[in-house]
């Protein structure tokens, strides 16, 4: 890789300075965040920096010092990227995701109890990327008595994807979301639409979403509208914690600057997950989430079945998990 020249490097941090300044959703740490990179320039904190990758390391560092918003970034990009568009490298990436990942649902499995399990992508991909995959994904659980949404690796995600999923998850139109935008002064306010393409799962049925200290952004978000709203049971360990959405700007062939320029305002709480994560409802160590809601899931449909074909086998399934429990207890005895 090109070593960077000390023009060069002022170039790239004078202007994510200017950036944070003019587009930071909160603007006095965006003032004071921007003082102190060109404190840092000015001190050659950055001349050590010889090429994109260190440049990136050490601007993010300061970038996050003041309120660690990791949205807030100087990214680098192993393969070069666009400069012709805002976003380009963001789009880049998605593209080349989306072609890896089955249309964003990797894994839908049908769990014993008439459980069925959705794995999302490490991003909710725009919907005209991966929207008609997404909408066949959904209905195919639709018939399932209870629904697991595996968010553990899900690391972003567009908010009107978070909606169009949610569509098939409530029986209503629901507000879920508002974002805040510094630059317009305005908010926009995002619901799960009224008809989706095919059955719903609905309003009804229990729904549990696993997460982890993986899950960021967009993945937080769909998991904390609907615990906000009461839709769905999150289980694992609380999640990354950003939640005020970005854009990207294209400062070198290696290097994007993300600034966040909104921030999330749910209705029911009034706040966001921004730097706390989501809380699950039941914490446990990720790797076990899978089975914790299962089971959760499990005696939820035995409750609700009565003698239905599903509920029989959830009780069955119970049935044995509690023998293999009290044979492992006899053989320690």
């Amino acid at each position: 890789m090109t070593r960077l020249q000390s023009a060069e490097i002022a170039e790239i941090v004078t202007e994510v300075s200017r950036l944070t300044t003019e587009l930071y959703v909160f603007p006095e740490v965006g003032g004071r965040i921007a003082a102190d990179l060109r404190a840092a320039l000015s001190e050659g904190r950055y001349d050590r920096a010889e090429d994109a990758e260190t440049l990136g390391r050490l601007v993010t560092e300061d970038l996050q010092s003041v309120n660690g918003d990791g949205h807030l970034r100087l990214k680098f990009h192993p393969h070069p990227i666009p400069a012709e568009q805002e976003d380009g490298a963001v789009l880049t990436e998605l593209a080349r995701a989306a072609d890896l990942s089955l249309g964003g649902v990797p894994r839908i499995e049908r769990l014993e109890g008439g459980v069925a399990l959705l794995e999302f992508a490490p991003i909710l991909f725009p919907l005209d990327m991966t929207g008609d995959a997404l909408d066949a994904a959904l209905a195919l659980v639709a018939r399932a008595e209870a629904l697991i949404l595996d968010l553990r690796a899900c690391v972003g995600g567009h908010p009107y994807t978070t909606a169009h999923i949610c569509g098939h998850l409530f029986d209503e139109p629901t507000h879920l979301n508002t974002l805040y935008d510094r630059e317009e002064d305005s908010e926009q306010q995002f619901w799960s639409p009224a008809q989706v393409p095919g059955p719903r799962f609905g309003g009804s049925k229990p729904i549990y979403v696993l997460i982890s200290k993986a899950t960021f952004s967009g993945g937080e978000e769909l998991a904390y509208d609907l615990q906000q709203r009461g839709r769905a049971v999150v289980v694992g360990e609380v999640s990354g914690g950003g939640a005020n959405p970005r854009r990207g700007f294209t400062l070198h062939p290696h290097l994007e600057a993300t600034i966040p320029t909104a921030r999330s305002i749910n209705p029911v709480s009034g706040g966001n997950w921004e730097g706390t994560g989501v809380v699950p409802d039941t914490e446990t160590d990720p790797a076990l989430a899978h089975e914790v809601a299962h089971r959760a899931a499990l005696a939820e449909v035995a409750r609700r079945g009565g003698d239905t074909p599903s509920a029989e086998e959830a009780r069955r399934a119970l049935s044995g998990e509690a023998e293999e429990r009290s044979a492992s207890a006899d053989a320690r005895l």
